[in-house]
């Protein structure tokens, strides 16, 4: 005995998405100013900077789009609904961010070979904005994801905590360069390669549990024994013999088999499988769906 997929999809569902356009917005602002101000600064490691907030204006878009995506429920097409472009959309920023470390760190390495020049002291006010604002956008992003659940947006709010500490070793570089003459002026082109290596490994942190929801990899074993404890509470219920969860999106679907009595009528059975699934979707509404086996006891 079976029970049917059904994704519905709530209304508010789309407003999930909307955290992520206030992340764009931000970037947009951060990618503008800090680049103006890397020009006239002649910074290379704000330059840098600048050029990971412009990646993360697309990144920011790609994740808005694939949240959007993954809340639509199942049609004819995706009968499981569109819930993978959720993890797809993160592994895009994970990519994203290890294409720009290496962009980042070569020019970094350009500006060894290159004596650059001393950079002005306002961009070191530019940043310390940028470092405040993205922190706060952080924070921000990490309260919304609470309900969310999504590993998108937790891409999205690990990518804004990033460029955070990467503009606070450009803080540090640039510092150093006006401050400590002519023989420290390379520690501008030293952070910023310093800041290439923290975005590389920040991209492989991302990538990593999206890439497992791709494969649909178990969650936590708390997650999967929870469920099987509220399977096992229901009147009617012998035993649950195997429990598969995966993640779909923003949601997890459950698959298990379950043990009832082997001389109860097929809609006894039909009935227990039911209070089954309203009673682990009613306990954990991360759940959008299960499908039960049943199996007779013997």
């Amino acid at each position: 005995m079976a029970g049917n997929r059904n994704n519905t999809v709530d209304t508010g569902d789309r407003k999930k998405a909307a955290p992520m356009l206030f992340s764009l917005f931000m970037n947009l602002i951060f990618a503008t100013g800090k680049g103006i101000a890397a020009f006239y600064g002649n910074s290379n490691a704000l330059m840098a900077d600048a050029g990971e907030s412009m990646s993360d204006v697309l990144t920011s878009f790609i994740v808005w789009i694939g949240i959007r995506t993954s809340v639509k429920g199942p049609d004819e097409d995706h009968p499981y609904g569109h819930g993978k472009a959720e993890p797809l959309a993160a592994i895009a920023v994970a990519t994203f961010l290890m294409i720009a470390s290496v962009l980042i760190a070569s020019r970094g390495i350009q500006r060894l070979w290159v004596p650059p020049e001393k950079p002005e002291i306002f961009t070191l006010w530019v940043l310390i904005v940028s470092i405040l604002m993205k922190e706060l956008v952080y924070r921000y992003l990490k309260y919304k994801n609470k309900d969310v659940k999504s590993n998108a947006m937790l891409a999205e709010a690990t990518h804004s905590r990033n460029d955070a500490i990467t503009s606070f070793v450009a803080l540090i570089g640039i510092a150093i360069s006006i401050f400590g003459g002519k023989k420290y002026i390379s520690a501008d082109a030293y952070a910023s390669l310093v800041s290439s290596m923290i975005i590389a490994y920040n991209s492989i942190r991302i990538f990593r549990p999206a890439f497992d929801e791709i494969m649909d990899a178990a969650p936590s074993r708390d997650l999967i024994e929870k469920i099987k404890s509220i399977a096992e509470k229901v009147e009617g219920v012998n035993e649950v013999e195997k429990c598969q969860v995966r993640k779909m999106g923003m949601k997890y679907l459950v698959d298990m088999h379950v043990y009832v009595n082997g001389t109860l009528s097929v809609i006894r059975g039909h009935d227990i499988s039911h209070r089954v699934k309203d009673a682990i979707r009613e306990s954990l509404p991360e759940v959008s769906d299960v499908l039960i086996h049943i199996e007779p006891t013997i």
